[in-house]
């Protein structure tokens, strides 16, 4: 197992994150502290059952083009799993 998810990340990181975050929150409609709330819920259910790094927590919401069509919004979530609860 990789030990770079357990580096805390740098200032550089944490703002190319945040950059993201609006991006897409602005491709999609979605304010900023909407995606903050959504990350905020997603950490505080999956820490429930798992040991997660809640500060590296990724969310990002896209559309597609299918066949000339959009589709419906996609949630993705990279959650850094630090340790299973039993």
């Amino acid at each position: 197992m990789a030990l770079h998810i357990f580096r805390k990340k740098s200032s550089s990181e944490l703002a190319k994150d945040r950059l993201k975050v609006l991006l897409i929150s602005d491709r999609i409609n979605c304010s900023p502290e909407m995606m903050d709330m959504i990350r905020a819920d997603i950490s505080k259910v999956i820490s429930k059952y798992m040991k997660i790094d809640a500060e590296s927590v990724e969310v990002q919401i896209t559309k597609e083009l299918t066949r000339g069509r959009m589709k419906s919004p996609t949630l993705y979530a990279n959650i850094p799993i630090l340790e299973l609860k039993h």
